[in-house]
């Protein structure tokens, strides 16, 4: 007949399995040169959304087109990882935010209330906004979180899954 918790074992596999696939980017284990980056994504137009923002207000990645590049930091209130990160991406936007860069947190699949609230706990200095339905996650091909899409004052997306962001926010930021 088998072992009796033979199911809890494989329950348990595919939950560490799930696990990992959230928690870990698709290039963990590599850490692409900044340059590499840049040449890669030369072609790569950043999709354009309308998200709200935790106050109601609309926000359109074109209106800031040919104005300032865009670091998007996509994340959860769950996530272990986007917590630990929180003190990394407060230290980028107190950097760089006076130098023309704009950073934005957008939260995938929760409630206005729920991330209210983790955002005034935290203290997030950025702007957060709320994808609820997870389209805009699903369009820039989100698999994990936390992740930063960083995108340049053209629209193109200059690095997903940005290891190292600092190297391209100094370059970029030097040319605008």
């Amino acid at each position: 007949m088998g072992d009796p918790n033979g199911w809890k074992k494989v329950l348990m596999v595919a939950v560490l399995a799930v696990a990992c696939h959230l928690f870990v980017p698709a290039d963990a284990g590599s850490a692409p040169k900044p340059r590499e980056d840049a040449k890669k994504a030369v072609a790569e137009k950043a999709p354009d959304f309308v998200l709200k923002d935790l106050n109601g207000r609309k926000y359109r990645l074109s209106d800031v087109k040919g104005k300032q590049p865009v670091l998007i930091i996509f994340s959860t209130t769950w996530c272990p990882s986007c917590k630990e990160e929180i003190p990394h991406f407060k230290s980028l936007h107190a950097t760089y935010a006076k130098q023309g860069l704009e950073i934005i947190n957008i939260d995938l699949q929760e409630s206005q209330e729920k991330v209210a609230k983790f955002a005034t706990r935290n203290g997030l200095p950025y702007r957060v906004l709320l994808d609820e339905d997870g389209a805009v996650g699903g369009i820039y091909d989100i698999r994990g979180v936390p992740s930063m899409v960083l995108v340049d004052q053209n629209g193109n997306i200059i690095c997903r899954q940005c290891q190292r962001v600092e190297p391209l926010l100094e370059t970029i930021l030097k040319k605008k």
